[in-house]
């Protein structure tokens, strides 16, 4: 059998990919390159330009390739431009996930593996957040997730589809092998931009907000390595092959660091005192995430192998160093 992986030229796309053809998977890729690079994928995957909102177009590859799983990794995912593009975002996340369901069930797939993001907790009453947390997004991006969630749900109800939804927390890092990482231009994530400033690829970064209930008052993530995230990801396709119920799951390690907290890391670990700016808090940005990460490893047997903050930076500055030696995808 063979997997589509939607989105899979993109960053944590391309990492699946990668683990998925070393697990002995075939491969079939569709992206359409407005944020993933096809130099990521590599030549043993079978890749199609394309948009996961082209019905006629998944149709034929679900029909001409001999698929059992899905896992739908294409969207929008940059929380500010969100709240300023939320019709795009409800068209490219929602609108297009609803078109990809609806070719799935045409087609009888069996498994759906979803990207999902822990926005769609919004600002959490507690935390470590269980699964189980009321749903609360506070942007459009994870109005726009927690939409799918939903249309999962009622069609894994009505046809015999079972699913997985994976609630990302922080996602960073890169291959540990330097054969993908994050190359997005103009990315948003705190550990990409810390490490471009390390290696000189930009003069500095802004912290949003230094007044929040945290600690040190600025914002606390969990950070998970993206080679972990595609691993349960694995253990998640495993799981639904051997006939386990659809079902949600947090991913993220269950510990938080804050910003100031990452930017000492980044500053240790490359040997660079790269400059800080103090701005305002940027709109859609809660300040406590951390992840319950109990329920999936009692429910996949999901086992993190990099869960150390100084790895993670040491993987993505490999990466930025990469990129600016001209020799990465970019």
């Amino acid at each position: 059998m063979s997997v589509l992986v939607t989105g899979g030229a993109g960053y944590i796309g391309s990492h699946l990919v990668l683990e998925l053809h070393g697990a002995g998977e075939d491969v079939v890729v569709l992206d359409n390159l407005s944020t993933g690079f096809r130099s990521a994928v590599p030549d043993a995957a079978r890749f199609i330009e394309g948009d996961v909102g082209d019905r006629a177009l998944v149709s034929r590859i679900l029909r001409e390739h001999p698929i059992d799983a899905i896992l739908h990794f294409a969207g929008s995912i940059i929380v500010p431009e969100s709240i300023t593009d939320p019709l795009g975002y409800y068209g490219n996340n929602t609108c297009n996930s609803r078109n990809l369901l609806a070719c799935a069930v045409d087609a009888g797939m069996p498994h759906f593996i979803f990207s999902s993001t822990a926005a769609v907790y919004g600002e959490p009453e507690y935390t470590p957040i269980g699964e189980d947390a009321q749903l609360r997004p506070i942007s459009p991006y994870g109005s726009s997730k927690l939409m799918t969630e939903t249309m999962l749900a009622d069609t894994a109800r009505a046809h015999p589809l079972r699913y997985v939804a994976l609630r990302y927390f922080n996602v960073a890092g890169a291959d540990p092998e330097g054969r993908t990482g994050q190359s997005t231009p103009r990315a948003t994530h705190l550990i990409k931009v810390a490490s471009e400033a390390a290696v000189g690829s930009r003069p500095g970064l802004d912290v949003f907000g230094t007044d929040y209930q945290t600690p040190d008052g600025t914002c606390v993530r969990d950070y998970i390595h993206v080679t972990d995230l595609v691993r349960a990801h694995l253990d998640a396709l495993r799981y639904l092959r051997g006939g386990g119920e659809s079902t949600v799951l947090n991913c993220g390690y269950g510990r938080g660091f804050s910003v100031l907290e990452v930017v000492d890391a980044v500053k240790r670990v490359s040997g660079f005192d790269f400059s800080v700016r103090t701005v305002d808090r940027r709109p859609g940005d809660p300040p406590d995430l951390v992840a319950g990460a109990g329920r999936i490893r009692e429910v996949l047997g999901w086992e993190p192998r990099l869960n150390d903050l100084d790895t993670i930076v040491g993987h993505a500055l490999a990466w930025e160093r990469h990129l600016k030696s001209g020799r990465g995808t970019a």
